[in-house]
């Protein structure tokens, strides 16, 4: 077996990918709910506080920014 041939197999990878949605979307409705009257940067940061520590090697990237920006618009429904 080659190394490149390691990998979790397609059940497994839903899995995975499954349940990184689930916490991005606990962490985007939890910071809604409590930070209503927040800048974009303050809720930028309370959503990476959220999801820095529940993945491995974590580096926020363009949609957090996203939800950041929704969540003070108030398109998060």
């Amino acid at each position: 077996m080659e190394k490149t041939e390691i990998r979790w197999n397609d059940e497994a990878r839903a899995k995975i990918l499954g349940d990184a949605d689930r916490v991005l979307r606990e962490a985007v409705e939890a910071t809604a709910a409590s930070h209503t009257d927040a800048s974009s940067d303050e809720v930028y940061a309370e959503l990476n506080r959220h999801l820095k520590d529940r993945f491995i090697d974590y580096e926020p990237g363009p949609d957090v920014r996203k939800y950041a920006d929704a969540i003070v618009a108030g398109d998060i429904g």
